[in-house]
């Protein structure tokens, strides 16, 4: 019997934000898998900011997606059938299927997941997946925290920051949010044990995140972008480290802010980083043995915004784009 697969495509080029109508929803079958390739049906997908950029054209770290692309993104799924003796039908493993229920793989890249009571299947692409992998990197590797220092970091309650201001507590830093919301900040600071949370839509940033960092920033990690890095600069202390994450906030802007005081970075010395966490691959055996010991003793704590379906996939993302999400947004597939 043919197995009947559905993906989202890239239909259009987005200008500013995200449509529904840039995805087109097709059903195709999956075809016959060859001697050493598996077939994998994919269980979760996860949606991440950098997705947006790969919908556009133009010079970036990793090529564009062409019109009519699968949606790129990571899975983890469960192998279905087998031709490959690396993997065995039932084997959970991690991939880069996309956005569709199945994807058919030689092996390259496809990589067997342990799950567990303490550590489920879905963690694989939040906490100890891609995001807690950036947090630990970016955080750990370029902003080189210590104890005493305050560590400010954007997006807080996101999958990426908000394991980002738990690895610096653990460090003993003083630690400060920013999130959108009073219900995201009550989480940053109740739940996952920040300092203090500033909510950026108050409508009195500069003012909140002077009172928030008595001391100055010494680590902020950038999430964000736009007026959050604009207050940010104005704090930092001489010899700053700010590991560069992502621009969220600039994603779909058609007219990007521009910083006035780009100076700071020059009086205090600051080191700036951008980084792209696959370039990083040295330091990954490190960072997942923490988090996943972390993790199982219940000590770094995560959520998840799960969507049903991959047809809620576009609606989820754009979602995720404009912050309504809490945690890591996954969609279920199956």
């Amino acid at each position: 019997m043919t197995i009947k697969n559905k993906q989202v495509l890239l239909a259009n080029r987005p200008h500013g934000w995200v449509q529904e109508s840039d995805f087109n929803i097709v059903e195709t079958d999956v075809p016959a898998i060859k001697d050493g390739e598996v077939l994998v049906k994919n269980l979760y997908l996860s949606l991440d900011p950098y997705m947006r950029g790969r919908m556009n054209e133009g010079k970036s770290y990793a090529a564009s997606m062409q019109i009519n692309d699968v949606m790129v993104g990571g899975t983890v799924g469960v192998v279905v059938e087998s031709k490959n003796p690396a993997f065995q039908v039932d084997d959970n493993v991690l991939g880069y299927f996309g956005w569709q229920l199945y994807g058919i793989s030689d092996g390259k890249g496809l990589q067997k997941i342990n799950v567990t009571d303490q550590i489920p299947v879905s963690a694989y692409l939040g906490v100890l997946g891609m995001p807690g992998l950036t947090a630990w990197v970016g955080l750990i590797s370029i902003g080189q925290p210590k104890a005493g220092e305050t560590v400010v970091v954007s997006a807080a309650s996101g999958a990426v920051g908000s394991v980002v201001g738990q690895l610096a507590k653990a460090r003993g830093c003083r630690v400060v949010g920013i999130a959108g919301g009073k219900t995201k900040c009550e989480y940053v600071v109740k739940e996952l044990g920040f300092d203090s949370c500033v909510d950026y839509k108050a409508g009195h940033l500069v003012e909140d995140l002077t009172a928030a960092t008595p001391d100055g920033i010494d680590v902020y990690f950038e999430n964000v972008g736009g007026e959050i890095l604009e207050a940010v600069l104005d704090r930092l202390n001489a010899h700053a480290r700010i590991p560069l994450c992502g621009f969220v906030s600039q994603y779909n802007a058609t007219q990007p802010h521009a910083v006035r005081n780009f100076g700071a970075l020059l009086i205090n010395r600051v080191k700036l980083q951008g980084f792209i966490v696959g370039e990083h691959a040295d330091l990954f055996p490190q960072a997942l043995q923490e988090l996943g010991q972390l993790v199982a003793s219940g000590q770094l704590k995560y959520r998840e915004t799960i969507a049903e379906g991959i047809d809620d996939a576009p609606r989820a993302f754009i979602g995720m784009l404009k912050g309504e999400n809490q945690g890591k947004q996954l969609v279920k597939l199956a």
